[in-house]
C-alpha cells in the first residue's frame, strides 16, 4: 500500500462506534481487525478548533496558541476573536508531503480556512463564512464541487441549535452524502498520495439528537421517535466508509479518526453568576434577564476574574501592569488562582452533590504557552457539565444549554481505526494520542518526523 486515505469524523464517538454498534458496522470492524483501533485521547480542552489542527501538527494547544474558537488577540478586555487558519503557524502534514514533491487532498479539514497553497487540493473546512468566499485551493476547483457531490456541497449545517429535529436531520444527512461524495469523486479523479476529509455530521447530529437516543441523559424516553437516529446515522456512516474505502483502490490503505466523542450534558454553571456570587466579578448593573457579558458591562476596578462560556470554561484574571485596570498584584497572582481552582473543584450541583469538576493551569498540561491563554481551564463535572457565561440568570446551574438547544457534551476520546497494510507493524493500545497521527502518517511515507512534533508514530 502506497496511498493513505484518511477519513475523519468530527465527534464519532468510542461509545458507539468501537464499542456498541461496531458488529453493525463492517467496514469500520474490518479496518480495526486487519489492522489496529482504540480510543484517541483529545486535547486539552477536547474541542474541535484547536482539535483537528493538533491532529495534523502534532502540537498541542500551548504550542499552536490557539485554545479554542476565540482567543484573545491581546489583553484588552474586548479582544476575544474567532480564530482562523491564520493563526496556525506550524506546518501541517501536507505541507510536509508537499516538500516531499507529495500530491495532497484535503477537504472540510477545520481552521483551514482561508485556504493556503499545497501540491495539489484544498477545501477548507467549516468555519469558511460562505460559499462565496475563496476556500478552495486552487480557486478553480470551487465550482466542480456542487457537481462533484452530486448536488449542493454543504461547508456545514446552519444552525444545529434548533427545536426543529426533521430539518436538522436532513440536512445533516444531505451533508455527509455529499461531503463523502465530493471527496471519493476528487479522490478518483487524480493520483493522490495522500487524502484526508472531514465531515461535522456526528457532532451536529449529537448534540442535536443526544437525549433521544442515550438511555442515560436525564431527558430520555423510550420509544420516542428519534429514538434510532444516531444509530442509524452510525450505520450510513458506515457505508460511507466502506464505498471510499473502495473508491481509495486497492493500493490505499485506510485510517478513520475523529477529535474528540460524545457524551450526555447533565447542565450548565453560571461561571460569571459564580464568580459575582464569590466576590471575583462586579458588574456596573445587574441585567433583569439573562444576556451576554460584555467588557463594558463590567466595574473592571472592582472585579478580579471574569469566565467566558462553552463546552468548558476559560477563566481570565484582572491583573495589575497586565490588563488595563488590572487589580491583582503580580505577587497575588498564584493565590488566586490556587483559590479560584479549590472553589470551582468544590462547587456540587443544585443539592450541593459533587459534580467532578477538574481545573487546569495552562503551563501545566501544555508543552509550551504562546500567544494569550485562559489563566484557568475548567471541565465542569468532567465535561458532563458545561460553561455558561451568560448572566441575569439568579443562578449558578442551569438545566440547559444558554445559547440554544444542545443535548451532549464533549468527550475527551476520540476514535482510530487504521489498517497501514504492507510489512508495517502497527503499534498495538487501548488508547492513542491525537498527536500520533501526524508522525505516523509521515512515517508511512518513509519521511523523517520533525522533532517539533510531540507524538510517537503508531506505525
Amino acid at each position: 500500500m502506497n496511498r493513505l486515505v484518511v477519513i475523519g469524523l468530527d465527534c464519532l464517538t468510542p461509545q458507539w462506534a468501537l464499542e456498541a454498534w461496531l458488529d453493525e458496522m463492517p467496514h469500520l470492524k474490518a479496518l480495526a481487525e486487519k489492522g489496529v483501533a482504540g480510543r484517541l485521547r483529545s486535547t486539552t480542552p477536547p474541542i474541535t478548533v484547536p482539535a483537528w489542527t493538533a491532529m495534523v501538527t502534532s502540537q498541542d494547544p500551548g504550542m499552536l496558541g490557539v485554545y479554542g474558537f476565540r482567543n484573545r488577540a491581546s489583553y484588552e478586555y474586548d479582544s476575544l476573536q474567532v480564530t482562523n487558519g491564520t493563526a496556525v503557524r506550524a506546518s501541517r502534514v501536507w505541507k510536509i508531503l508537499s516538500r516531499n514533491r507529495l500530491r495532497s487532498l484535503a477537504m472540510g479539514v477545520p481552521q483551514t480556512y482561508p485556504p493556503e497553497p499545497l501540491n495539489g487540493i484544498l477545501v477548507s473546512g467549516f468555519m469558511t463564512p460562505d460559499k462565496e468566499a475563496v476556500f478552495t485551493y486552487p480557486e478553480g476547483i470551487k465550482g466542480l464541487l456542487d457537481q462533484a457531490a452530486g448536488g449542493e456541497y454543504i461547508i456545514d449545517v446552519k444552525n444545529f441549535r434548533t427545536e426543529d429535529k426533521d430539518a436538522l436531520l436532513a440536512s445533516v444527512k444531505q451533508m455527509t452524502k455529499a461531503r463523502f461524495r465530493a471527496f471519493r469523486a476528487f479522490l478518483k479523479a487524480d493520483d493522490f498520495d495522500f487524502a484526508m476529509m472531514v465531515e461535522m455530521g456526528p457532532d451536529r447530529l449529537q448534540h442535536g439528537f443526544w437525549r433521544f437516543c442515550d438511555p442515560t441523559h436525564r431527558l430520555y424516553e423510550p420509544g420516542n421517535p428519534y429514538e434510532d437516529v444516531l444509530h442509524d446515522y452510525y450505520l450510513a456512516v458506515d457505508e460511507e466508509i466502506g464505498r471510499t474505502v473502495e473508491a481509495a483502490g486497492d493500493d490505499a490503505s485506510v485510517m478513520v479518526v475523529s477529535d474528540h466523542g460524545a457524551q450526555a450534558m447533565d447542565g450548565a454553571v453560571c461561571i460569571n453568576e459564580w464568580l459575582q456570587s464569590h466576590g471575583y466579578l462586579k458588574l456596573k448593573e445587574q441585567p433583569s434577564e439573562p444576556v451576554r457579558l460584555t467588557a463594558d458591562m463590567i466595574d473592571w476596578e472592582h472585579t478580579r476574574a471574569w469566565g467566558e462560556g462553552g463546552y468548558y470554561g476559560r477563566l481570565f484574571l484582572n491583573v495589575s501592569g497586565r490588563e488595563p485596570q488590572g487589580c491583582i498584584a503580580k505577587a497575588g497572582y498564584e493565590a488566586v488562582r490556587e483559590e479560584l481552582k479549590a472553589g470551582l473543584e468544590a462547587l456540587g450541583d443544585e443539592e450541593g452533590r459533587p459534580i467532578g469538576t477538574r481545573v487546569f493551569r495552562p503551563e501545566e498540561v501544555y508543552r509550551e504557552v504562546k500567544r494569550i491563554p485562559p489563566d484557568l481551564i475548567v471541565y465542569f463535572g468532567d465535561l458532563h457539565w458545561r460553561s455558561a457565561g451568560t448572566v441575569g440568570h439568579g443562578s449558578w446551574h442551569l438545566r440547559e444549554n444558554d445559547t440554544g438547544p444542545d443535548d451532549a457534551n464533549h468527550l475527551p476520546d476520540g476514535v482510530f481505526a487504521w489498517n497501514p497494510g504492507g510489512d508495517r507493524s502497527p503499534r498495538r493500545a487501548e488508547r492513542y494520542q491525537i498527536y500520533d497521527i501526524a508522525p505516523s502518517i509521515l512515517t508511512f511515507f518513509g519521511i523523517e518526523v520533525p522533532e517539533e512534533m510531540i507524538g510517537e508514530s503508531i506505525i
